[in-house]
Order: C-alpha cells, then structure tokens, then sequence
C-alpha cells in the first residue's frame, strides 16, 4: 500500500530539482547578460568596471539555496570565458569575489535566519557584501593585479589612481582606498535591486 506514496514522493522530488537547475540555468543565462554590461564609474580607473551580474545569483541563494547561488556565479563565469579580454583572469577573481558574497548571504538566510526573514535575508545580504569587499583586497593584491601587471607595467596601473588621488602611494593603499569601497557599493547596489524584485519574481523562482 506505500508503493504510491513512495513513487508520489519521487516524482514531486524530481520536479523539484528539475525546476532549480532550470532556474538556475535561466539566472546564469541574465547573469551573464548584465556581466557585459558593464560600465566605468568617476571614482575608480576606467579598467575597474561596475555591473550588477551577482543580482540573478543573490537571488538564487535566497530562493533555492547558497550552493545554487554560487553555482550561478559559476556558470556565467565560465560562459563569459568564450569572450573574455583579460585571459581568465577577471573571470577568476569575479567567481570568487560572488561566491563569497551570494554563499555567505544564502547561508546567513537559510540557516540563521528566523523564518527566513525579509531581516534576516537583508543582514545576510549586507554580511556577504562586506566580506566580498574585504576578501577583495588580498585577491586583487596578491593574484589579479600581479597578472595584470604582466601586461601593463604597474607604475602605470598606480597613475590611474593617482590621476584620482595624487596622494595615494603603492598598490596596496590604492585597493584599500578604491577597489574596497568600491567592492561594497557594488554589493549594496545588488542587494537593493534584489529586494525591488524579489517579490514579484518570487512565483517563478519557487514554483
């Protein structure tokens, strides 16, 4: 007498996941549509480019969970190699940089978060944009930018800040003083639009 209830279960459990990798596979496909569509901002050099590509995959993390979040980041990624400038690396430290932001932001919001709260999801959302900022300092110091100064010497990277601030000094300071901030306006920016449309996208996301 279990055998119908045991194969209902099967079926609605493989509609489920068929439904998140078909989301999924839908959010990675925007995602990669807003990464190239970039644009340069007044307060930082022209090479550092704003987007708001980590929006389809913060809202990934919050309606399917933190793995799909970052599996997200991963695909557009990986899809935007087949038109990349900078050898893979900007594709690289883009990954990084949202996975840490969208998986700390899914976490907080499925696992602490009580009832999963609008509260809960914006303290997650705000938590992952401050660790995305944080985490790129020492990636842009210590693996983009050594990269990128084999093709740009970085005497000439330091004058693009410097045509900004004068008064900045060395690699390091510059991506405290811009990179940083810069980082986390980028989160916030992200983390204001996906609550504009959480809501009215949630029908499609969760069924």
């Amino acid at each position: 007498m279990s055998q119908p209830e045991t194969t209902t279960a099967g079926r609605t459990h493989a509609k489920s996941r068929t439904h998140r990798l078909t989301v999924t596979a839908m959010l990675s496909t925007v995602a990669l549509v807003l990464m190239t569509l970039d644009f340069s901002v007044p307060f930082i050099p022209a090479f550092v480019k704003m987007d708001v590509s980590e929006l389809p995959a913060l809202l990934a993390a919050f309606s399917l969970g933190p793995w799909y979040g970052v599996a997200v980041c991963f695909i557009k990624n990986a899809l935007h190699l087949l038109q990349t400038s900078t050898g893979g690396v900007g594709e690289a430290a883009n990954f990084m940089m949202g996975a840490v932001f969208v998986g700390t932001a899914g976490v907080i919001y499925h696992r602490f978060g009580q009832h999963k709260s609008r509260r809960g999801a914006l303290v997650g959302a705000l938590i992952g944009a401050v660790a995305m900022a944080l985490i790129s300092v020492p990636l842009n110091y210590y693996f983009t930018y050594p990269v990128y100064a084999k093709f740009m010497p970085i005497d000439v990277i330091l004058s693009m800040y410097q045509a900004i601030r004068p008064s900045v000094n060395g690699l390091l300071e510059c991506l405290v003083t811009f990179n940083m901030p810069f980082t986390f306006l980028k989160g916030v920016l992200t983390v204001a639009l996906c609550f504009l449309i959480y809501k009215p996208l949630s029908p499609l996301l969760h069924k």
